[in-house]
């Protein structure tokens, strides 16, 4: 398990991605493509789970739906992040009020 804490950079150990943790803390089962992620530094392995294939984008943020978590992608990979079994969706862009 991964202590997470804003500002900490991690990584898939299956793909490409790579994750800053904007908001959130405490240890969690944090998951890219179905293998556990790892800090920046470290080596991983494993091999990529066809049911968490769906990717990430770079420059979008992921959260859980209580939002208590929230990732900003920074590369992009061909793993899809989740907590445990539980897929991440991608932040949506709040509306602004016309200035009419």
């Amino acid at each position: 398990m991964l202590v997470l804490k804003p500002g900490a950079r991690l990584k898939s150990a299956v793909c490409d991605t790579e994750v800053m943790v904007v908001k959130g803390s405490g240890e969690v089962d944090l998951r890219c493509g179905g293998a556990s992620m790892v800090n920046a530094t470290e080596q991983g392995e494993g091999q990529l789970n066809a049911d968490f294939s769906a990717g990430s984008l770079v420059g979008k943020r992921y959260t859980t739906e209580d939002a208590a978590i929230e990732l900003l992608c920074t590369k992009a990979g061909e793993g899809s992040l989740s907590l445990g079994e539980a897929p991440l969706g991608i932040k949506q862009a709040q509306t602004l009020p016309s200035s009419d």
